[in-house]
């Protein structure tokens, strides 16, 4: 029987693996018998909501009955206001798992190519193969995507190309610069999807204009969340900004009501506060300067992270470690595969988090073996 069900797939589910997300807290405390825990896997705002979104999820909770606003109208409205866009811009996900996935759907077709770094969000290449693309993969230069190269690697049967700035699991970004003339060099019919999920983090001078592009209508979607330095992890609520006649092909495959209403409330209420984004920037920089100054003490390097997640190449087996810092009730991401199996991805937290993490790194690698 089993058999049977899986003749009556997509021949393109073959191979895949299902992506394994950071364990909950609570889920960790109770197969390991421990208390208190940290988790510091997930790239989530350590610091929780914005006290208005809090607020703002207390008051929606009586009209809990209701369907949401299946267009986001007011959430639309404060986005478009503040990027200098029309509401036809936009397009609100579940996540920008979500819109990757629309995306994905709208666009891709069996023999297409998709043009993607290696390593990156895992989800880009999940997705093309789900789809029956061929996926190109082009390495990072110095840990960073590595434009020139992946312009290059365009050809008549590109579709599309994924580029995450700031890059996860890396941390790095772009020059602004390079991510013009990467446009520039790209043909019209190749779509550009500029994933900045984590774009709140990165210092003023190094954060691209991506939505310049868009303004000119070029086949392009700019991705941002609240679930990371808006701490909405848990509400789910990601957007998308693209030209007009995007979005609306986009629309016709999304699903009625993706974006509840919680999350609407709460997301419209943290996007005022800016009390918070800045606290959230200054805990997150003097988390990573601490804990950069504390790894290199213990002779382990990080590729220069502009996003609020440090890449820690051990030395050793990364998923021992991270199997032994699990243990000891600190929840680490380790990446694995030929490129990263010496790494951890460790999220900054907050003073405490990261003294832990810091203290739990050096019992463990002190009583494991070194060699790679």
């Amino acid at each position: 029987m089993t058999r049977q069900i899986e003749d009556l797939a997509s021949p393109y589910l073959q191979g895949l693996t299902p992506y394994i997300p950071g364990k909950p807290i609570r889920e960790v405390e109770r197969e390991l018998g421990i208390a208190g825990a940290i988790k510091l896997a997930s790239n989530e705002n350590p610091l929780g909501p914005s006290p208005l979104a809090l607020r703002a999820l207390r008051d929606a909770l009586t009209e809990s009955h209701r369907y949401p606003d299946g267009g986001g109208y007011y959430l639309k409205q404060a986005l478009a206001r503040r990027l200098e866009l029309t509401p036809d811009h936009l397009i609100l996900g579940n996540g920008c798992n979500e819109l990757l996935e629309l995306m994905a759907r709208c666009f891709l077709l069996p023999g297409d190519e998709v043009v993607i770094a290696d390593p990156a969000f895992i989800i880009y290449g999940m997705l093309a193969h789900l789809q029956g693309c061929t996926t190109v993969r082009v390495p990072l230069k110095a840990w960073t995507h590595d434009l020139e190269a992946m312009a290059k690697a365009v050809t008549p049967k590109t579709k599309m190309v994924f580029i995450g700035n700031p890059n996860n699991p890396t941390g790095t970004a772009v020059e602004p610069t390079e991510l013009t003339a990467f446009m520039d060099a790209i043909p019209d019919d190749v779509i550009a999807v500029i994933d900045e999920a984590y774009i709140e983090y990165v210092p003023t001078e190094m954060v691209p204009d991506s939505l310049r592009f868009v303004r000119e209508g070029r086949p392009v979607i700019v991705l941002r969340t609240f679930s990371k330095i808006y701490g909405l992890a848990g509400v789910r609520v990601g957007y998308g900004m693209a030209p007009p006649p995007m979005v609306e092909l986009l629309e016709r495959v999304r699903a009625p009501f993706n974006v509840n209403a919680l999350a609407q409330c709460a997301a419209l209420a943290a996007l005022g506060d800016e009390a918070h984004l800045s606290n959230s920037r200054s805990v997150n920089e003097q988390g990573k300067a601490y804990l950069l100054e504390e790894l290199h003490r213990l002779g382990l390097e990080c590729p220069p992270s502009v996003a609020n997640f440090l890449l820690v190449d051990l030395q050793q087996d990364g998923q021992a470690v991270a199997d032994a810092l699990l243990r000891i009730g600190v929840i680490v991401r380790p990446l694995g595969g030929a490129t990263l199996k010496t790494h951890i991805r460790v999220t900054i937290g907050t003073p405490p988090e990261n003294k832990r993490f810091i203290e739990a790194l050096k019992a463990v690698i002190q009583s494991e073996p070194s060699p790679r």
